[in-house]
């Protein structure tokens, strides 16, 4: 077990390293990367994490994805804190790394709402709906590994990243965001990247469960119905 919650550290803090790292670069450097280039650095950093660590941990990076697999039936509930601390470890250390290296930046790559907050809320939501569900279809059993679950989770990441980065930050992540948010002092609308990711992916699970032959909601990996 300690494997795994090594792997999701890891994982987690190369994911918010490389990605909020791109968004500080391309602040420092008055824009060399663009929207394009930060959404094409969030994909293919999940998909190299997914290929390094699928294996071993699943590479959920992310808390809502460990969530999804507990309440989709596909990972066992004791694994849910465990892996969601190292996440969260993972991206706490990238987030000091990145204040270390860039210590004049404000945000640190920090998801910021560009519009209201309901807007954002509903944005985040669809957006992590559509990303777990894609993960749930490609995983096998509570791991992302396999030829394609790699390409199609990064894609699917760079995708959002690319139309909706710049209004939200499509974070789709409450470690992603968190790290950076407290660490850099940059507050604003916090709330919606801890609990909209959740929301997306609580629904990603009922819908995928509901999808399967014979499924019907939420069930936990030891087969009991959820309320």
């Amino acid at each position: 077990m300690i494997r795994r919650y090594v792997a999701e550290g890891i994982g987690t803090f190369a994911l918010v390293f490389c990605g909020t790292g791109a968004i500080v670069v391309d602040t420092w450097t008055g824009g060399a990367l663009g929207v394009t280039g930060i959404a094409l650095v969030f994909g293919l950093v999940v998909t190299a994490m997914i290929y390094a660590f699928g294996d071993v941990s699943g590479a959920h990076i992310n808390p809502a994805v460990t969530l999804a697999f507990f309440l989709a039936g596909r990972s066992q509930g004791r694994r849910v804190v465990p892996y969601v601390l190292s996440q969260l470890a993972g991206a706490f250390a990238a987030s000091l790394a990145l204040r270390a290296l860039f210590p004049d930046d404000a945000t640190l790559g920090a998801t910021l709402p560009a519009v209201d907050n309901t807007r954002a809320f509903a944005l985040e939501v669809l957006l992590t709906f559509l990303l777990v569900l894609v993960i749930l279809q490609v995983a096998h059993g509570s791991k992302e590994t396999g030829t394609m679950a790699g390409i199609a989770v990064g894609a699917t990441v760079g995708l959002e990243a690319l139309f909706a980065g710049p209004v939200t930050g499509a974070s789709m992540n409450p470690a992603r965001s968190l790290a950076p948010a407290l660490v850099s002092g940059s507050l604003d609308g916090l709330w919606i990247y801890l609990t909209a990711p959740l929301v997306g992916a609580v629904t990603a699970a009922w819908l995928w469960r509901s999808l399967r032959p014979g499924g019907h909601g939420l069930r936990s990996a030891a087969g009991e119905r959820l309320p």
